[in-house]
Protein backbone atom coordinates (compact mmCIF):
# COMPACT_ATOMS: atom_id res chain seq x y z
CA UNK A 1 0.00 0.00 0.00
CA UNK A 2 1.49 3.21 -1.18
CA UNK A 3 0.92 6.19 0.68
CA UNK A 4 0.94 9.94 -0.66
CA UNK A 5 2.86 12.67 0.51
CA UNK A 6 1.39 16.14 0.42
CA UNK A 7 4.23 19.04 0.48
CA UNK A 8 3.94 20.67 4.10
CA UNK A 9 2.24 24.50 2.87
CA UNK A 10 3.76 27.78 4.15
CA UNK A 11 0.61 29.57 3.79
CA UNK A 12 -0.62 30.02 7.61
CA UNK A 13 -4.09 30.45 6.24
CA UNK A 14 -3.75 27.09 4.70
CA UNK A 15 -2.01 25.31 7.42
CA UNK A 16 -1.69 27.23 10.85
CA UNK A 17 0.16 26.70 13.08
CA UNK A 18 -1.64 25.56 16.77
CA UNK A 19 1.59 26.21 18.54
CA UNK A 20 1.33 30.11 16.83
CA UNK A 21 -1.77 30.54 18.11
CA UNK A 22 -1.70 29.62 21.62
CA UNK A 23 1.12 32.12 21.73
CA UNK A 24 -1.07 35.09 20.87
CA UNK A 25 -2.42 37.76 23.37
CA UNK A 26 -5.11 40.08 22.32
CA UNK A 27 -3.39 43.51 22.10
CA UNK A 28 -6.81 45.62 22.14
CA UNK A 29 -9.95 45.83 23.77
CA UNK A 30 -11.70 44.94 21.28
CA UNK A 31 -10.09 41.24 21.76
CA UNK A 32 -10.98 41.58 25.56
CA UNK A 33 -14.41 39.89 26.46
CA UNK A 34 -17.63 42.17 27.48
CA UNK A 35 -17.12 41.70 30.74
CA UNK A 36 -13.22 42.81 31.15
CA UNK A 37 -14.13 45.64 28.82
CA UNK A 38 -16.60 46.81 31.50
CA UNK A 39 -14.50 46.21 34.69
CA UNK A 40 -11.93 48.58 32.92
CA UNK A 41 -13.95 51.26 32.22
CA UNK A 42 -15.39 51.19 35.67
CA UNK A 43 -12.54 51.09 37.81
CA UNK A 44 -11.35 53.76 35.24
CA UNK A 45 -14.40 56.18 36.16
CA UNK A 46 -13.80 55.22 40.19
CA UNK A 47 -10.07 56.56 39.20
CA UNK A 48 -10.71 59.63 38.10
CA UNK A 49 -13.61 60.38 40.39
CA UNK A 50 -11.45 59.66 43.53
CA UNK A 51 -8.93 62.00 42.42
CA UNK A 52 -11.17 65.00 41.96
CA UNK A 53 -12.85 64.53 45.08
CA UNK A 54 -9.89 64.12 46.96
CA UNK A 55 -8.63 67.60 45.50
CA UNK A 56 -12.21 69.09 46.29
CA UNK A 57 -11.68 68.09 50.02
CA UNK A 58 -7.81 69.37 50.43
CA UNK A 59 -7.60 71.76 52.14
CA UNK A 60 -6.03 74.76 50.84
CA UNK A 61 -2.83 76.73 52.93
CA UNK A 62 -4.06 79.02 55.61
CA UNK A 63 -3.02 82.65 54.87
CA UNK A 64 0.35 83.47 57.11
CA UNK A 65 -0.28 85.27 61.00
CA UNK A 66 0.69 89.08 59.79
CA UNK A 67 2.22 89.34 63.25
CA UNK A 68 3.95 86.06 62.93
CA UNK A 69 5.49 87.28 59.23
CA UNK A 70 6.49 90.68 61.36
CA UNK A 71 8.33 88.63 63.84
CA UNK A 72 10.04 86.78 61.14
CA UNK A 73 11.25 90.14 59.16
CA UNK A 74 12.43 91.71 62.14
CA UNK A 75 14.55 88.44 63.04
CA UNK A 76 13.32 87.70 66.24
CA UNK A 77 11.64 84.47 64.87
CA UNK A 78 13.42 81.62 61.93
CA UNK A 79 10.06 80.69 60.41
CA UNK A 80 6.86 81.70 60.54
CA UNK A 81 5.64 78.23 62.28
CA UNK A 82 7.86 79.10 64.88
CA UNK A 83 6.58 82.48 65.76
CA UNK A 84 3.03 81.34 65.71
CA UNK A 85 2.00 80.39 69.00
CA UNK A 86 -0.84 78.28 70.27
CA UNK A 87 -2.34 76.96 73.31
CA UNK A 88 -4.35 73.22 73.60
CA UNK A 89 -7.53 73.44 76.71
CA UNK A 90 -8.63 69.99 77.29
CA UNK A 91 -11.90 69.38 77.52
CA UNK A 92 -12.40 69.11 80.70
CA UNK A 93 -11.05 72.45 82.01
CA UNK A 94 -13.68 74.67 83.55
CA UNK A 95 -13.23 78.21 83.19
CA UNK A 96 -13.14 80.02 86.99
CA UNK A 97 -16.33 82.41 88.08
CA UNK A 98 -15.71 86.34 87.35
CA UNK A 99 -16.36 87.68 90.73
CA UNK A 100 -18.55 90.61 91.04
CA UNK A 101 -17.34 92.98 94.14
CA UNK A 102 -18.53 96.26 94.85
CA UNK A 103 -16.59 99.30 96.63
CA UNK A 104 -16.81 102.48 97.47
CA UNK A 105 -14.11 104.74 96.22
CA UNK A 106 -12.60 107.48 98.58
CA UNK A 107 -11.31 111.07 97.68
CA UNK A 108 -7.87 112.32 98.26
CA UNK A 109 -7.59 115.06 100.89
CA UNK A 110 -5.83 117.03 98.44
CA UNK A 111 -8.40 116.83 95.64
CA UNK A 112 -10.94 118.04 98.22
CA UNK A 113 -9.39 120.86 99.37
CA UNK A 114 -8.37 121.52 95.76
CA UNK A 115 -12.78 121.59 94.89
CA UNK A 116 -13.40 124.08 97.98
CA UNK A 117 -17.07 123.06 97.95
CA UNK A 118 -19.52 122.59 101.00
CA UNK A 119 -19.54 119.00 99.37
CA UNK A 120 -15.92 118.34 99.54
CA UNK A 121 -15.89 119.36 103.09
CA UNK A 122 -18.84 117.10 103.71
CA UNK A 123 -16.39 113.92 102.24
CA UNK A 124 -13.50 114.94 104.66
CA UNK A 125 -15.70 114.93 107.19
CA UNK A 126 -16.45 111.15 106.54
CA UNK A 127 -12.95 110.43 104.94
CA UNK A 128 -11.60 111.57 108.60
CA UNK A 129 -14.15 109.53 110.51
CA UNK A 130 -13.05 106.28 108.21
CA UNK A 131 -17.08 106.26 107.51
CA UNK A 132 -18.07 104.97 103.88
CA UNK A 133 -18.45 108.06 101.27
CA UNK A 134 -21.93 107.14 99.92
CA UNK A 135 -24.51 109.26 98.50
CA UNK A 136 -26.73 108.69 101.22
CA UNK A 137 -23.86 109.96 103.95
CA UNK A 138 -23.23 113.14 102.04
CA UNK A 139 -26.52 113.63 101.67
CA UNK A 140 -27.14 113.48 105.54
CA UNK A 141 -23.94 115.82 106.32
CA UNK A 142 -25.52 118.79 103.57
CA UNK A 143 -28.40 118.33 105.54
CA UNK A 144 -26.87 118.92 108.44
CA UNK A 145 -24.26 121.44 107.34
CA UNK A 146 -27.62 123.98 106.30
CA UNK A 147 -29.20 123.22 109.68
CA UNK A 148 -26.24 124.54 111.17
CA UNK A 149 -24.72 127.84 109.07
CA UNK A 150 -27.10 128.18 106.28
CA UNK A 151 -26.25 126.87 102.88
CA UNK A 152 -25.16 130.75 101.75
CA UNK A 153 -22.38 130.82 104.56
CA UNK A 154 -21.58 127.34 105.35
CA UNK A 155 -18.02 128.21 105.93
CA UNK A 156 -18.55 130.60 109.30
CA UNK A 157 -16.02 130.86 111.33
CA UNK A 158 -14.63 127.92 109.65
CA UNK A 159 -16.61 125.65 111.88
CA UNK A 160 -19.50 124.35 109.55
CA UNK A 161 -21.13 122.15 112.42
CA UNK A 162 -20.71 124.53 115.37
CA UNK A 163 -18.38 121.99 116.84
CA UNK A 164 -17.47 122.71 120.03
CA UNK A 165 -14.55 120.40 120.35
CA UNK A 166 -10.88 121.55 119.87
CA UNK A 167 -12.54 124.80 118.58
CA UNK A 168 -12.37 126.55 122.16
CA UNK A 169 -16.10 127.23 122.70
CA UNK A 170 -17.98 124.83 123.99
CA UNK A 171 -21.17 125.83 123.01
CA UNK A 172 -20.04 125.18 119.70
CA UNK A 173 -19.33 129.06 118.83
CA UNK A 174 -15.64 128.67 118.06
CA UNK A 175 -13.72 128.48 115.25
CA UNK A 176 -10.64 126.85 113.72
CA UNK A 177 -7.57 127.69 111.74
CA UNK A 178 -8.91 125.91 108.53
CA UNK A 179 -11.85 124.03 107.40
CA UNK A 180 -9.32 120.70 106.99
CA UNK A 181 -8.53 121.34 110.84
CA UNK A 182 -12.40 121.64 111.18
CA UNK A 183 -13.25 118.70 109.88
CA UNK A 184 -10.64 116.55 111.47
CA UNK A 185 -12.43 117.53 114.89
CA UNK A 186 -15.89 117.00 113.74
CA UNK A 187 -14.90 113.56 112.89
CA UNK A 188 -13.34 113.20 116.26
CA UNK A 189 -16.49 114.08 117.91
CA UNK A 190 -18.69 112.13 116.62
CA UNK A 191 -16.14 109.05 116.99
CA UNK A 192 -15.60 109.92 120.45
CA UNK A 193 -18.28 107.41 122.09
CA UNK A 194 -20.76 110.49 122.80
CA UNK A 195 -22.64 110.01 119.42
CA UNK A 196 -22.90 105.89 119.00
CA UNK A 197 -26.76 106.37 117.25
CA UNK A 198 -24.90 108.31 114.53
CA UNK A 199 -21.30 106.41 114.13
CA UNK A 200 -23.45 103.73 113.62
CA UNK A 201 -25.13 104.88 111.04
CA UNK A 202 -22.62 106.67 109.36
CA UNK A 203 -20.59 103.31 109.25
CA UNK A 204 -24.17 101.91 107.54
CA UNK A 205 -24.33 104.70 105.08
CA UNK A 206 -27.67 103.52 103.37
CA UNK A 207 -29.77 106.38 104.57
CA UNK A 208 -29.86 109.92 105.01
CA UNK A 209 -33.28 109.81 106.79
CA UNK A 210 -32.10 106.95 109.38
CA UNK A 211 -28.87 109.37 110.07
CA UNK A 212 -30.84 112.39 110.95
CA UNK A 213 -33.01 111.13 113.45
CA UNK A 214 -30.25 109.44 115.03
CA UNK A 215 -28.91 112.94 115.22
CA UNK A 216 -32.07 114.49 116.58
CA UNK A 217 -32.04 112.13 119.17
CA UNK A 218 -28.23 113.17 120.57
CA UNK A 219 -27.39 115.44 122.68
CA UNK A 220 -25.45 117.96 119.66
CA UNK A 221 -28.21 120.26 119.57
CA UNK A 222 -30.40 121.03 122.30
CA UNK A 223 -33.51 121.65 120.39
CA UNK A 224 -32.73 118.03 118.87
CA UNK A 225 -33.76 120.27 115.53
CA UNK A 226 -37.17 119.59 116.86
CA UNK A 227 -37.02 116.44 116.28
CA UNK A 228 -37.33 116.86 112.21
CA UNK A 229 -39.77 120.22 112.42
CA UNK A 230 -36.12 121.98 111.86
CA UNK A 231 -34.85 119.75 109.71
CA UNK A 232 -35.06 120.38 105.33
CA UNK A 233 -34.66 117.39 103.04
CA UNK A 234 -35.01 119.58 99.90
CA UNK A 235 -32.10 119.31 97.67
CA UNK A 236 -29.05 120.66 99.07
CA UNK A 237 -27.02 123.54 96.38
CA UNK A 238 -23.18 123.03 96.09
CA UNK A 239 -21.52 126.40 97.06
CA UNK A 240 -17.70 127.14 96.99
CA UNK A 241 -15.78 128.31 100.00
CA UNK A 242 -13.47 131.72 99.61
CA UNK A 243 -9.78 129.73 99.07
CA UNK A 244 -8.51 131.59 102.75
CA UNK A 245 -10.95 129.99 104.59
CA UNK A 246 -9.01 126.27 103.10
CA UNK A 247 -5.82 127.98 104.04
CA UNK A 248 -4.52 128.45 101.03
Amino acid sequence: MRHRRFPRSTDPAVAPNPGAAARERPRSDDARPPVARRFAALFASVVVLGTTAGLALAPSSPAPDPAAVALVADGSADTVAEAVQSIEVHDAAVLPGVAEESYVASTGTETLVAGGTNEDWAKLVLIEGDWPVTDENVTFMMRWMRQENGADNWWNRNNPLNNGQGSGGGSGLGSYPDLVVAAYYAAENLRSGRYPAVDAALQRGDSADATAQAIWASPWASSHYGYGTHWSSRPYDVIEAPAEAWGR
